[in-house]
């Protein structure tokens, strides 16, 4: 027969059986431990990335008005500026160069080592200081992927003050966080963090995900408020003109994206006679490639920073030169490869803008909007080979939702053509730089 008694009678409520229940649920186990980490970091990341990205902000309001005021002076400081930030960056914290996205990769392998290295709080704070830096003296760079190491040295951290072991997935969930933070996208963290951060799919990464950028997402919209990062565009395209743009954005976006990330790739970990001689000199090759940014910024007056007020520009249908997109592409190259802290997100989008803008020349009758959103996805999807993330980061931050499926098209056409011109994945190849190997014996 059946037991009909109730639960509490079933399960009586021993001494035993209450103590059991805190050891494996109670505030000391590790998994309540664990949920209080995640949302400590959570809560910490959202704050942190705002403050970030306000710091950054100012900073490149500062250098646009010091710029203005003594247009060519920065042919001096900028070079200057980078041979500064390199060396400081080999000599204090070499895991703080470039964007911070290989380094989340590569601390996903091992999280628990990565906390005293790749994603360490020193290094996360040089990084944050350095790249505030360089955006103080003109260099193409965003904030966006230091904010990803940023939010994973703070998971890291949180975890460490509650002494849990920090795990794969959560190291992936402030990545994703600190994307959803720093461009207000919540939808283009978790795909984000599906695409690039997350070798394989796994649907307890997608909870954790999830949770970290609702959290973070909370936290920075209540600081910050919510807003729209290119303001509300709206665009929208008719059925014939898309047919027409589509394909062109695709494969132009693709192949200029592409080339980028082969490019990066080739100087970053190549063979080539300027690769190494890049390594052998690299304050003086930093120095170069100061001066081609600044010899660029100084002629066009447009390529300084993260190009975010020429894009959103674009978007909204003023018009820009023509020679903005390949500008800006030589600007964020020189400044990536030169090996300072910062990242190539919004500088990317910048650039995309321009290839949208040279769209704009072959398509005069399309809408002027929906044409530049096509070429910053094409482009962008490029680079990062990741083209859900470019949809939708696309797609929330213009929230031009009409434009979906013609952004979808538009990325799936340019992942393929990148892969004409570069097989790997930008963010992947790098991160083989920062690869952490065996841990080593005890002796």
């Amino acid at each position: 027969m059946p037991d009909r008694r109730s639960p509490f009678a079933r399960h009586r409520w021993t001494p035993s059986r209450y103590r059991a229940l805190l050891r494996t649920r109670g505030p000391r186990s590790v998994r309540f431990r664990t949920r209080v980490s995640v949302l400590a970091g959570a809560i910490a990341i959202g704050l942190v990335a705002i403050l970030f990205a306000e710091a950054a902000d100012w900073a490149g309001g500062w250098f646009n008005n010091y710029a203005k005021r003594w247009h060519w002076l920065p042919l001096l400081t900028t070079p200057l500026a980078f041979v500064a930030l390199v060396w400081v960056t080999r000599s204090i914290a070499p895991l703080a160069r470039g964007s911070g996205i290989p380094q989340v990769i590569a601390a996903s392998e091992d999280p628990n080592r990565a906390t005293g290295s790749l994603i360490s709080v020193r290094t996360a704070a040089t990084k944050i200081v350095l790249t505030i830096a360089a955006v103080l003296s003109g260099a193409s760079v965003g904030r966006e992927g230091p904010t990803v190491q940023l939010a994973a040295a703070v998971m890291g951290l949180t975890h460490r003050i509650m002494r849990v072991p920090l795990r794969t997935p959560v190291v992936i969930a402030s990545g994703a966080a600190g994307v959803a933070a720093a461009f207000n996208t919540p939808l283009a963290g978790l795909l984000f963090a599906i695409e690039e951060l997350a070798s394989a799919y796994e649907q307890r990464v997608t909870l954790l995900v999830l949770s970290a950028i609702v959290i973070a997402g909370m936290v920075a919209q209540s600081v910050q408020g919510d807003y729209v990062y290119f303001g509300v565009i709206g665009a929208s395209i008719p059925l014939s003109s898309a047919l027409l743009v589509v394909p062109v954005a695709g494969v132009v976006g693709g192949l200029s994206g592409g080339s980028f990330a082969r490019l990066m790739l080739m100087l970053a970990t190549g063979s080539t006679a300027v690769t190494r001689w890049s390594k052998a000199h690299p304050i003086v090759f930093a120095g170069l490639c100061g001066v081609v940014v600044a010899g660029l910024g100084v002629v066009t007056g447009l390529t300084w920073g993260t190009g975010y007020s020429a894009a959103r520009a674009m978007i909204v249908g003023v018009d820009a030169p023509l020679w903005f997109g390949p500008a800006k592409f030589v600007a964020t190259l020189a400044t990536a490869v030169a090996g300072l802290p910062g990242g190539i997100f919004a500088p990317s989008l910048a650039v995309g803008a321009g290839v949208g803008n040279l769209l704009r020349e072959v398509f005069p009758a399309s809408p002027t909007s929906a044409v530049v959103i096509l070429g910053m996805v094409g482009y962008f999807a490029g680079v990062v080979r990741a083209p859900l993330t470019a949809v939708i980061i696309l797609s929330e931050t213009t929230a031009s939702r009409g434009l979906m499926l013609p952004m979808f098209a538009t990325a799936f056409i340019a992942d393929a053509a990148s892969q004409w011109v570069c097989r790997e994945k930008l963010y992947h190849g790098l991160s083989r730089g920062f690869a952490m190997g065996p841990e080593p014996k005890p002796q």
